[in-house]
């Protein structure tokens, strides 16, 4: 989804930083650009947010993580009624790690990226090869003679791909680099498909359990 800072200049943009580890600090940090329009989650603005919601919402505020705070003043919907893009107001003196910018505290702290600057890529979610923890076992209600095959166990969603929009710097890593998608899980750039002008991740670990219950 799409936000448009309203009062910030057309055209302009500038780097903001976020650490590369962020337990570690020696590890450095990255320039993450900043423009007047930028893409979020979809989850991370809400017409009409449940209670305890604290990502953005009509008139709320939230922090850009390792940018501004910003204000939706408005927001645009497709004939179906999605919204499509969020209207927002910059207050410029927030801009994180400058002087003065933690005088204001707000509850909600959100991803974004640069629409101008963020790079699309061809994500792969590999995910378990099995739909159940014990292929091929029998189960619960199963009639006595019934043999089962593991390969009725198969998942049919073990794999898939998205495209999804990634920071420039991630286009430029060498394949096989390691990163955390945070919210999504751990990702490889993938051997022999993975070009600066072509990026192509995999996901290697899920950051939730399926198999947990409860």
């Amino acid at each position: 989804m799409c936000i448009r800072d309203s009062n910030y200049p057309e055209g302009q943009s500038e780097e903001c930083y976020a650490p590369n580890h962020p337990q570690k600090p020696e590890l450095g940090k990255r320039v993450v650009p900043f423009s007047r329009e930028l893409w979020i989650e979809r989850e991370d603005f809400m017409e009409t947010p449940p209670k305890g919601y604290f990502r953005l919402r009509p008139d709320g505020e939230v922090r850009l993580r390792y940018g501004y705070i910003i204000k939706c003043v408005g927001f645009d919907k497709d004939e179906a009624g999605n919204v499509t893009c969020v209207h927002a107001e910059v207050d410029l003196d927030t801009k994180s790690g400058t002087p003065g910018a933690d005088a204001r505290k707000v509850k909600g702290n959100i991803h974004w990226l640069s629409a101008a600057h963020a790079v699309e890529a061809e994500v792969r979610m590999v995910d378990r090869l099995f739909a159940v923890p014990a292929p091929g076992s029998r189960r619960e209600g199963d009639a006595p003679d019934l043999e089962r095959n593991f390969l009725d166990d198969l998942n049919p969603e073990s794999k898939s791909s998205v495209r999804a929009m990634l920071e420039p710097s991630l286009a430029a890593a060498a394949p096989e680099s390691r990163f955390q998608f945070e919210r999504h899980g751990y990702f490889v750039a993938d051997q022999k498909d993975h070009q600066a002008d072509k990026p192509v991740y995999n996901r290697t670990v899920t950051l939730r359990d399926s198999w947990s219950k409860g």
